[in-house]
């Protein structure tokens, strides 16, 4: 018997139990980006501090975010199994309002080190949000549209990504009083998310044990040895934080990218984000279609290698001009030998939505209800470790003398080796289905 199509994923943003909730997690992650970007632009360009390196902007404040993953991914599980999640999402978003006020002030005051606490603040605010988001999908959607939902959220948290560096590098370019409108702009968003999760329908009330491990280390221990427990799903988790850790030797290093290497100034900076951004939406939207006639999980071999293959040549494509002024964006795409360089980075970026959409699916399928939240809080703090290593390794490939592009493309041989020693150990990734 012929198998009944899933109905199309774009039908999902009409249902109640979807389109607040996107909504609130497509604001949440427009409003980390913009905030994000415009400090890095900010700390790269403009603001200059003795015992801050500009250079290594990018670097800190992606290590700041993602530092509190590690530290309180594992409780933040907990929370999201036990307690009602439409609860702390509402609770996360009202946080946001206040640490985006603090924001402010230190924008105002143009205090580095408060800005670099809000940094930190941000991460957290997302680390609790995470768990209960993914948790909260397998309990709303069947599992006909799980993948169309995850390849929504993909999609949606980086056209928010897109939209959020875009505004972020535009706003802080503003003449005299940039840093002002970024602020407004990020307590503006954190409202409209607090706003969109107010109307997230409530879920079905489980029972709570009010047995919570507040202790972050031995809890993050015990959710990693549950999910190795079952070794596919732990692979599953393990390819996923590589992407990141992929994702971010790119995000953090293009301030630096488009300035020294390609000779661009903010707005260059900012295209080569909307670019990523772009290309991993479509790959992400691109899944659904694709796994049609074939195991989902066979998706992620091909996104792999697309990554790499992409990553190599754009090291290859890269040519630096002689200028005496940064280029602006009109010019950097006026010059053809940069056109082969914006597409490099358009399908590497793409083949990463096509190699990470089938892996959340995957999990959230296989994983019991029960424990949805915790597995993929332990999927986190994986997430956090490789995030963290990336941030150090890029620091010190810096501290080195290594340019952004031999960067690039170490980061794409490495994924390679690293993503097919995963797959040739597990042959779920050529027969199972999702």
């Amino acid at each position: 018997m012929k198998q009944q199509p899933a109905p199309h994923q774009f039908t999902l943003l009409k249902k109640r139990c979807f389109a607040p909730f996107f909504w609130t997690q497509f604001c949440g992650a427009a409003n980390d980006n913009l905030y994000k970007f415009a400090i890095t632009i900010l700390l790269t360009y403009q603001w200059q501090t003795q015992w801050f390196p500009s250079s290594m902007a990018g670097v800190i404040i992606g290590g700041l975010f993602i530092f509190p993953f590690l530290l309180f991914s594992a409780t933040s599980g907990q929370l999201s199994d036990q307690y009602d999640k439409i609860r702390i999402m509402r609770n996360v978003k009202n946080a946001e309002i206040g640490i985006m006020l603090l924001a402010a002030f230190g924008l105002y005051t143009q205090s580095v080190i408060i800005l670099l606490v809000c940094i930190f603040l941000m991460g957290l605010h997302s680390t609790v949000f995470g768990p209960a988001k993914f948790a909260y999908l397998p309990q709303v959607l069947n599992d006909k549209s799980l993948m169309g939902g995850n390849a929504l959220v993909s999609m949606g948290t980086f056209v928010s990504i897109l939209l959020g560096n875009i505004a972020g590098g535009i706003l802080v370019a503003i003449p005299g009083n940039g840093h002002l409108w970024a602020a407004f702009a990020c307590l503006l968003m954190a409202v409209a998310g607090r706003i969109s999760a107010q109307f997230i329908p409530p879920l079905e009330k489980n029972p709570v044990s009010n047995k919570i491990n507040w202790n972050p280390f031995t809890e993050t221990l015990k959710n990693l040895s549950i999910a190795r427990q079952a070794p596919m799903i732990f692979k599953s988790m393990l390819l996923i934080s590589w992407m990141w850790f992929f994702g971010a030797v790119f995000l953090a290093l293009f301030p630096l990218f488009a300035k020294d290497i390609l000779q661009g100034n903010e707005h260059v900076a900012a295209l080569l984000l909307v670019l990523f951004s772009i290309g991993v939406a479509t790959g992400s939207l691109s899944c659904e279609k694709l796994c049609l006639n074939r195991p989902a999980l066979s998706l992620v071999p091909l996104g792999a290698a697309g990554m790499s293959l992409f990553t190599v040549d754009l090291y290859f494509s890269i040519t630096v001009p002689d200028m005496q002024r940064l280029l602006s964006v009109g010019q950097f795409i006026a010059r053809p030998e940069n056109w082969r360089t914006m597409f490099d980075l358009f399908m590497l970026s793409a083949c990463a939505g096509v190699y990470s959409v089938p892996l959340y699916t995957f999990i959230q399928k296989t994983t019991l209800k029960t424990h949805t939240a915790r597995i993929i809080a332990a999927n986190n703090i994986l997430n956090a470790i490789f995030l963290i290593a990336s941030a150090l390794l890029t620091g010190l490939l810096l501290s080195l003398d290594f340019s952004a592009p031999v960067i690039f493309m170490l980061a794409g041989i490495v994924n390679i080796l690293f993503s097919y020693a995963i797959f040739l150990t597990e042959p779920g990734f050529r027969k199972k289905s999702t």
